[in-house]
């Protein structure tokens, strides 16, 4: 259902993209703006796990340096049949983990100080059994390509301003420019959320399969929502962007599990986690 559910918001975006591009310059319009925003996003996707692992100033980890962590994770893929992915440890108080790669191959697990020193060795199976599911999904792709097609809707709806008003393909002359402006990157950005949200989901159920123990990941998602609450993340504060990576929302303004919101709530994480296991939760 996981998967449905995504193929169906990819196959909406790409029809909002498809649609403002007719409407501003016809197909040649769009086919430019696409071209563009694939070129740029084809380089964050190829690089992106280079840069956001230096941006956290992450430290690469092997079975010497950190046993207890690399034997957690060497488990736990080769129980998932995947290739065993670099490791890497951020210097953060705040518990919090992500996954990062353009595939399987050439993934990379980092997790924060706070959640190894604080959570328990199941606790951090749980989690890690979660990044991997990431890595087995592909999300990073799925999130590259929602990524280059609101990447590209933002472009076309920069060039309404300039081109959009006049063209024969928009009868609605200047309003419709407007609209296309303030609706069309708003739009995506709401499919992009549903998507990554979605995607937590699908790695939440897939992770618990992956360690064996729905519990343990229930737990861990608690005390780390606790942590993330309670504990600034500088670096994560200076890069929003890059919130939607980490298991966890590392940034405090995320009350709710609103529209605008990457992660869904942990609340209804672990109650999913709970069924999973056959246990009813505080919350149902």
């Amino acid at each position: 259902m996981g998967y449905f559910r995504t193929t169906v918001l990819l196959a909406g975006i790409t029809a909002l993209f498809l649609g403002i591009g007719f409407l501003i310059g016809g197909a040649v319009g769009a086919g430019i703006a696409l071209a563009i925003a694939c070129a740029m996003n084809l380089f964050a996707w190829w690089n992106s796990d280079k840069m956001v692992l230096r941006m956290y100033g992450a430290r690469e980890v092997d079975g010497r340096s950190a046993p207890g962590f690399y034997g957690i994770v060497e488990q736990l893929a080769f129980k998932a049949g995947l290739p065993m992915p670099a490791l890497y440890i951020i210097d953060s108080d705040q518990p919090n983990a992500f996954a990062t790669g353009r595939n399987p191959e050439n993934a990379a697990l980092a997790a924060t100080t706070g959640l190894l020193d604080r959570l328990s060795h199941e606790e951090v199976a749980g989690v890690m059994g979660h990044e991997l599911a990431h890595v087995g999904n592909r999300d990073t792709l799925i999130q590259t390509i929602t990524a280059t097609l609101a990447g590209a809707i933002g472009m076309l709806a920069s060039f309404a301003f300039f081109f959009g008003g006049n063209s024969r393909n928009n009868p609605f002359g200047m309003i419709g420019v407007l609209l296309i402006a303030i609706l069309g990157p708003l739009m995506a950005m709401v499919v992009q959320m549903a998507i990554s949200r979605g995607r937590e989901y699908e790695a939440d159920r897939i992770g618990a399969e992956i360690c064996g123990h729905p519990l343990w990941l229930a737990s861990a998602l608690e005390r780390m929502q606790a942590g993330a609450e309670t504990i600034d993340y500088e670096a994560a504060e200076q890069h929003p962007a890059t919130a939607h990576m980490f298991i966890i929302n590392p940034l405090h303004a995320h009350a709710v599990d609103g529209l605008f919101s990457t992660h869904p709530a942990t609340e209804a994480r672990v109650r999913r986690l709970r069924e999973m296991a056959g246990v009813r939760g505080p919350w149902g």
